[in-house]
């Protein structure tokens, strides 16, 4: 497929990057970077069958990896994108990037909580399973 070979710097100096450079840069599939070029997260140019990404969606791409990684939905990480393309100094535009990102910590806040407990259960348990097996291999 064309999309892979590597190009170069655009008119203008910045760097642009084809689709088999950032999935082998993030270690992701080109098809889940379709993936989300189709969701709208991506919009490279193209240059005949060719995608050329540029600087901004290479940034977005990581952005897009890291919500992920953190609990945030392809659909938060798209709304987060919208707002901040919209007006970037706007203050209701922050209020409501802010607002996102309150609710996004409270749940990982929350998700944190619940590991706590698991894992203090889990080495009750596990503390629990050894007193028994050492009590049958001293019989």
């Amino acid at each position: 497929m064309t999309d892979h070979f590597k190009t170069s710097n655009t008119s203008n100096g910045q760097k642009t990057y084809v689709i088999g450079e950032l999935a082998k840069e993030f270690d992701i599939t080109t098809r889940s970077i379709r993936f989300y070029e189709d969701q709208g997260l991506l919009a490279p140019s193209r240059r005949g069958q060719t995608r050329i990404y540029s600087q901004r969606d290479r940034v977005r791409l990581k952005l897009i990896l890291r919500g992920k990684r953190l609990g945030f939905s392809l659909a938060e990480t798209g709304r987060l994108f919208e707002l901040y393309d919209t007006d970037k100094t706007s203050k209701t535009q922050l209020v409501t990037i802010m607002d996102l990102i309150a609710d996004k910590k409270a749940v990982l806040q929350q998700q944190l909580q619940d590991i706590d407990v698991v894992l203090t259960e889990l080495d009750s348990l596990e503390q629990s399973c050894q007193q028994t097996l050492d009590k049958l291999i001293a019989e």
